[in-house]
Formats: C-alpha cells, sequence, structure tokens
C-alpha cells in the first residue's frame, strides 16, 4: 500500500520568506502537501482541521514566539508527537533552551532551509522512502 504524501506546516508570516520556502518545498521533487500558516492562530486552526506530520516554526510571529509554540506543542495530547524544525533568521540560546524542553528536532537559519535537508528531515523521521 502506497504511503500517503507527508503533510507540512509552514508557520512562517514573511511573505518573501515564505515564497523562498514554498519554493524550496517545491524542488524537494516527491510528493509533499504543504499548508501555510501567517500566525500561531493559523497554524492552531491548521493543526485542528487536518492531521500534520512535520512543522517547519519561525520564532517571530506577530501572535508569539515560535519556541513557546514549539512548547504549547509538546504539552498538547494530540500535537506532542509532530516533529518541530524552528526556521529563524537568528537562533537565539533562549530558543535553544525552550526547544531542548520540547518536540523540537533540528533548528535551521533561514538559509539552511533547503530541499535537500528538507529531504534529509522527513527521511529522517520515516515521512518518506
Amino acid at each position: 500500500m502506497p504511503q500517503s504524501a507527508p503533510t507540512c506546516l509552514v508557520v512562517e508570516d514573511t511573505v518573501f520568506d515564505r515564497m523562498i520556502m514554498e519554493r524550496k518545498l517545491a524542488a524537494y521533487g516527491q510528493p509533499l502537501e504543504v499548508r501555510y500558516a501567517g500566525s500561531l492562530a493559523e497554524a492552531r486552526n491548521c493543526l485542528y482541521e487536518m492531521p500534520i506530520s512535520i512543522i517547519f516554526l519561525d520564532n517571530s510571529l506577530p501572535d508569539g514566539k515560535g519556541a513557546n509554540f514549539a512548547l504549547e506543542l509538546a504539552a498538547h495530547r494530540s500535537w506532542s508527537e509532530i516533529p518541530v524544525v524552528m526556521v529563524s533568521d537568528w537562533p537565539s540560546p533562549f530558543m535553544q533552551a525552550k526547544a531542548n524542553a520540547s518536540n523540537v528536532i533540528a533548528i535551521w537559519t533561514k538559509t539552511e532551509f533547503t530541499a535537500i535537508t528538507v529531504a534529509e528531515v522527513l527521511k529522517s523521521r520515516g515521512l518518506t522512502a
């Protein structure tokens, strides 16, 4: 039975960065469903609407910090197993500390978000062949 395409949730409020991430995900070359959220509130709505396989999460969002949201995800019964990759312009020690206390599997700078790194993290989590 073929495995269904993983569903990625990209939480990014900057239109330019979202466009770049969209291009990188399109270059991935494997079946992949992608949902985009521009705020933590939109991200929560997406999580309630459908199963999400992995989250790519910016840290600076209009309604809060992604690192705090990662802690919220880790404490939520239905979302605690979703792997999270923090994608930030300026990763900080504070973000790292919160990431270590949650289900964050990687912290990337925006330039580290590439089709290759996406493929590697999806494969490492068993989301692709």
